[in-house]
């Protein structure tokens, strides 16, 4: 509901004070967020990690333009997030969305099969080809960012909240924060062989076409909820109004989760877009696809029974000591040199990093206002992925620069990025102190 001046939303969440009653989603919506949910991060996992790798292989080592890429579609996908959430918002449907946004959002993701050096610079012969490349790929993953967060972000985010309740958000959002492993699982065992063979226009395609083929099943898994809460404002009036001051003021819970994500998610985006290289080229582990298997898989299954612990325990209470696993993870990463010791260490940063983005997810969704789920996912995008990408990468890149580390391979010398950015990744986590302890503060007064 809306206060008299239009501006301000009162806080109508529940309270998050411990143990709660379970809720039952029932099979049928269980099966729509899973594999709705998983084939959307598989092609995250695509965009986020995969797409870095077919650049540094087949376009350029410039750890610049790795960053400048993860910064344009982060940009491009909040847009759409904010867009797309406002106006589902507006029309009470979040299903039509979800179904025409994964079908082009497949169709944009095998699109980057096509693309090439070669290919490129007969195209724009008067254009430097690795420059005209670049510019291609960046513009294209701008597209594919636009079209998922549409889909993904904005629309299926915001039908997980309306279908969920307070007793039982954590237990889904540790579900879905255990989805990113798992799809990384699936890519590194059954497409990683695609891309060290240079098949990039198979591995495209292969998830491409996945992504389509979940777009015409949740045409028959989705509904959506009868009723809805809607908004009457208009699009850009609802874009606008989750910025404005009063609103801030008048739901202090929601916004400094929304600082707790953007501290925890700039710290991620230090070392995540560089993780793969750093584990294959400095590490020089072969077998790294079974390492991070092991480490996502471990993680995942960590995540999926943290999930009903935080419900438990309550997700505010539970941010600091997941911090703290996730920072230990941290530390350990940035000493570890041999297949175990990387293991473990992966086990404690992945486990944490789970655990924090079901903590923090399901907070979000609790102190959502009713009508604006859609519009709160388009605040998500600016606080959880568009700030820390605009700046984890950079800090990243500037680490990996800075140390001037490369190794030689066919005669060509490229950076490698060093074990500084997981140092770095675990000073920025210090900062998620102080919304943290803010958020504990006006738990106990409540």
């Amino acid at each position: 509901m809306r206060t008299p001046d239009d501006t301000a939303l009162p806080e109508t969440a529940p309270v998050d004070e411990g143990p709660r009653p379970s809720s039952a989603l029932g099979a049928r919506r269980w099966f729509a967020v899973v594999i709705v949910g998983l084939v959307g991060q598989i092609a995250w996992t695509l965009e986020n990690m995969y797409l870095n790798v077919f650049v540094y292989d087949t376009i350029t080592d410039d750890p610049n333009v790795l960053a400048t890429m993860v910064a344009a579609s982060a940009i491009a996908a909040t847009v759409a997030t904010l867009l797309v959430g406002a106006i589902s918002d507006r029309a009470g449907k979040r299903r039509v969305f979800i179904v025409a946004g994964y079908l082009l959002w497949g169709l944009s993701t095998a699109a980057f099969g096509f693309v090439s050096v070669d290919g490129v610079g007969q195209l724009v012969p008067m254009i430097d080809a690795v420059v005209a490349t670049v510019l291609v790929v960046i513009l294209l993953d701008c597209v594919m960012s636009f079209i998922g967060s549409s889909a993904n972000d904005a629309a299926f985010n915001a039908w997980v909240t309306d279908v969920t309740s307070v007793s039982n958000r954590a237990k889904v959002e540790s579900v879905l924060a255990a989805l990113p492993l798992l799809s990384m699982l699936i890519v590194f065992g059954a497409l990683d062989g695609f891309t060290r063979a240079g098949q990039w226009r198979e591995f495209f395609g292969i998830i491409g076409v996945a992504t389509m083929l979940v777009g015409v099943l949740a045409w028959f898994l989705i509904r959506d909820v009868p009723n809805p809460a809607r908004q009457s404002d208009r699009v850009f009036r609802s874009i606008a109004h989750g910025l404005r001051p009063t609103v801030v003021r008048a739901n202090p819970r929601l916004y400094l989760a929304l600082a707790a994500w953007a501290v925890f998610g700039i710290s991620t985006q230090v070392f995540l877009p560089y993780l793969i290289i750093y584990i294959q080229r400095t590490l020089r582990i072969e077998e790294y696809a079974l390492v991070l298997g092991v480490v996502l898989l471990g993680a995942a299954v960590v995540s999926v029974l943290g999930g009903r612990v935080i419900d438990r325990v309550g997700t505010v209470r539970s941010i600091l000591p997941i911090a703290a696993l996730y920072l230990l993870g941290l530390v350990l990463m940035s000493v570890a040199r041999d297949t175990v010791f990387v293991i473990i260490a992966g086990l404690f940063m992945m486990s944490g990093f789970m655990l924090m983005v079901a903590a923090i997810g399901a907070s979000v969704r609790n102190f959502s206002p009713v009508d604006r789920v859609g519009s709160v996912q388009g605040l998500r995008m600016i606080f959880a992925i568009l700030v820390p990408m605009l700046i984890g990468p950079f800090i990243g890149a500037a680490v990996i620069s800075g140390a001037g580390e490369v190794y030689e391979e066919l005669g060509v010398v490229k950076q490698v990025p060093t074990a500084g950015i997981f140092i770095a990744a675990a000073i920025v986590t210090l900062f998620v102190l102080v919304p943290a302890l803010a958020l504990l503060r006006r738990e106990r007064a409540r």
